[in-house]
């Protein structure tokens, strides 16, 4: 007792806590920057030095690292959905439609209220309505995902055809336009967008139970049910976020282009995502993933695409890079789990 209170009235007794919080920071930062994502960032930093030596005074120009942002940020968020679903086992192939539906319905919303508020209400969503038939599929219907995704991007593609007659549908709200082209304190309003989804779903992931939870279900379903995780309900959720998500998505690709598209302007944006997922160590078997990964994933795919456009790489090249590069993180995602 006398030892204790001494180590209080010398304060001794903070130091084994200031020592532990230490460690939880170590630790926090060692999670956050493995050796996955050096590889990536080392990876990102060959790449702008091969594309910085081919096109000198062209590639880090602040207006092209302004592009490549601008560029990366719809891409980023449909990564970030795509791959919570991929952590939770599941796949959606679907996306790029699913941003397409929800484009053209925030854009015929706005021509016909002119308010901006409603149409990025209308575009989460039909986001979150295609969500709800991607989860409902899978849970009520004990459909197998990739199977059920690959039928609702043509039939969410073919509704959103449908409904403009192919035709692209021009919105000329300002106040809605500026989300996808306005800029607040010289930042664009997408990148601002992309950040505080990625740092609140890291959170998410990370800092909560429901989110330990997706991993555990990824991972080990019948342990995750055993241990009295609802998979169907976790699984509709799941779906539902990624529909909300690339909702908001088509919101900002609605407001960069001044119209709705119904089919986006990246048509290969699902291959996009789960490339960058996959390149981030997302595990096509789920279970494992980080979303810190997934969007250096995503600015390496970015700037990839931006540097083949610099310097003038047709088009079927770029297809061709694009798909070695998914090639190459499959196999060594392979390799390190044999290594394992």
């Amino acid at each position: 007792m006398s030892n204790l209170l001494l180590n209080q009235l010398t304060g001794d007794g903070a130091a084994p806590a200031a020592a532990t919080a230490q460690q939880k920071r170590a630790e926090a930062v060692k999670r956050l920057l493995n050796m996955e994502s050096l590889a990536l960032i080392a990876a990102l930093i060959v790449l702008f030095l091969l594309i910085t030596s081919l096109a000198p005074g062209k590639f880090l120009r602040p207006v092209n690292m302004m592009n490549i942002a601008l560029a990366i940020s719809v891409t980023g968020l449909v990564a970030i959905a795509e791959t919570i679903v991929m952590i939770s086992g599941g796949l959606d192939v679907s996306v790029s439609a699913i941003v397409g539906l929800a484009s053209v319905g925030a854009a015929l919303v706005v021509r016909a209220t002119n308010s901006w508020a409603l149409g990025v209400a209308a575009g989460l969503a039909v986001g979150l309505a295609a969500g709800a038939v991607n989860g409902g599929l899978v849970t009520k219907g004990r459909m197998n995902p990739v199977i059920t995704t690959l039928a609702t991007i043509s039939v969410f593609s073919g509704l959103a055809y449908l409904i403009t007659n192919g035709q692209a549908v021009g919105v000329s709200n300002d106040a809605f336009n500026s989300i996808g082209n306005g800029r607040v304190l010289g930042i664009p309003i997408p990148v601002m967008i992309l950040v505080v989804v990625a740092a609140v779903m890291i959170i998410f992931l990370t800092r909560t139970d429901i989110g330990r939870n997706i991993y555990a279900m990824g991972g080990n379903p019948n342990a995750a049910r055993l241990a009295g995780i609802n998979l169907d309900r976790y699984k509709m959720g799941i779906y539902l976020l990624c529909g909300t998500i690339c909702g908001l998505a088509a919101v900002i690709s609605t407001g960069r282009t001044n119209s709705g598209i119904p089919t986006t302007t990246q048509t290969d944006l699902h291959f996009q995502a789960i490339t960058a997922a996959v390149l981030g160590g997302t595990a096509l078997a789920g279970g494992k993933g980080t979303l810190l990964g997934t969007l250096l994933g995503v600015i390496i795919i970015g700037t990839l695409n931006n540097g083949m456009i610099i310097l003038g790489v047709p088009v079927f090249y770029q297809m061709l890079g694009r798909g070695l590069l998914l090639l190459f993180a499959v196999l060594l995602q392979q390799w390190q789990t044999r290594r394992r």
